[in-house]
């Protein structure tokens, strides 16, 4: 098995602001299998409030990723075992998550989807993602959200309640909203009923993280939307807790490690009760594409990551009605431009 790992920039399309901060460019780490003549590829995203960069990634993967993976890519379990030794990382473990299932589906001449057994039959639709700005740059952002039927607003800002009157005048798309974190419980007490008026269908991580008790105090109010966690959502072992406070998951694959664990958080969640929602970082088509294999099992999907950058490295994902389509070709069915 031979490795080689590259960091790849990406351009956003537009300055994309969120409550955390505004950015013109994120970068994404490429890991590249090959053996026996057969080439793939997977990608990870830094999560960078957990102190993760392409730096830290692109050292990880250089450092172990041929050793745990080593020479068999089919034996999944005794690779995950090799990478728990090593704590952290997330991104890094998604770029070989991904790589080992678009090696794997090329090997056997099939799509990763059905692989997992899903098919483009059950797949939501995509939101596409509304970053914060002036009232007038929200209105302009609106319009040429056009071709889908739910749009993602980001919150957090001083003008929130007005972007938003804004925006469901614009359009008849539905509506969700993601405070990133932004939000005190006092903001969330004046929002809430003027969001249940605008048919807003859920908020995402409203709160910090580990502000618990404002999730409890929000839960109890009898005027509120559904609460999806993102932040505070990591990997199956989240789940539990989660389902205490919350209404709903945000996995992301840069967050869990990749696929396979992804598939079962999706299976956890239902258990507990707990909606499910399928996001991404900034991405290219091969990192979007890996997040579009587990999508048809799951209530909600945000995989625009990949449409607001200008041209990415990686094409073969398609978009349709607002809907991402998979792939027939091998594995992960997309290649490098």
């Amino acid at each position: 098995m031979q490795t080689r790992v590259e960091t790849v920039t990406l351009a956003l399309a537009e300055t994309f602001t969120i409550a955390r901060g505004s950015s013109d460019f994120d970068d994404v780490v490429v890991l590249t299998l090959s053996q026996d003549g057969v080439v793939a590829h997977g990608e990870g995203a830094p999560v960078d409030y957990w102190g993760e960069t392409a730096g830290s990634m692109a050292s990880f993967l250089e450092e172990h990723a041929a050793r745990v993976i080593g020479d068999d890519p089919f034996d999944l379990d005794a690779i995950e075992a090799r990478l728990a030794e090593l704590p952290g990382n997330t991104g890094a473990k998604m770029a070989i998550d991904g790589a080992l299932h678009d090696l794997i589906g090329k090997r056997l001449g099939v799509p990763v989807s059905r692989l997992l057994g899903v098919t483009q039959r059950t797949m939501p639709p995509t939101s596409f993602t509304i970053g914060i700005d002036s009232i007038e740059g929200t209105r302009d952002r609106t319009r040429r959200a056009v071709g889908f039927d739910v749009l993602k607003v980001k919150v957090g800002g001083g003008d929130d309640l007005a972007r938003l009157q804004v925006i469901a005048e614009t359009t008849a798309s539905r509506l969700r909203i993601d405070g990133n974190e932004g939000w005190t419980i006092d903001t969330a007490r004046e929002l809430m009923p003027e969001l249940t008026r605008l048919g807003v269908e859920f908020v995402e991580e409203p709160f910090p993280a580990d502000d618990l008790d404002s999730y409890c105090q929000l839960r109890e109010l009898r005027d509120r939307i559904p609460v999806v966690i993102d932040e505070g959502c990591k990997d199956l072992a989240s789940l539990v807790r989660i389902a205490t406070y919350a209404d709903g998951i945000n996995i992301k694959l840069s967050k869990c490690r990749g696929i396979r664990e992804a598939v079962r958080m999706v299976h956890a969640a239902r258990a507990l009760g707990l909606s499910v929602m399928l996001g991404c970082m900034i991405e290219s088509e091969l990192g979007i594409a890996q997040a579009a294999q587990v999508a048809p099992l799951v209530d909600f999907v945000d995989l625009d990551g990949h449409l607001l950058i200008k041209d990415g490295p990686f094409s073969g994902l398609g978009l349709a009605d607002g809907r991402l389509v998979l792939s027939k070709a091998p594995g992960l069915g997309v290649v490098r431009r």
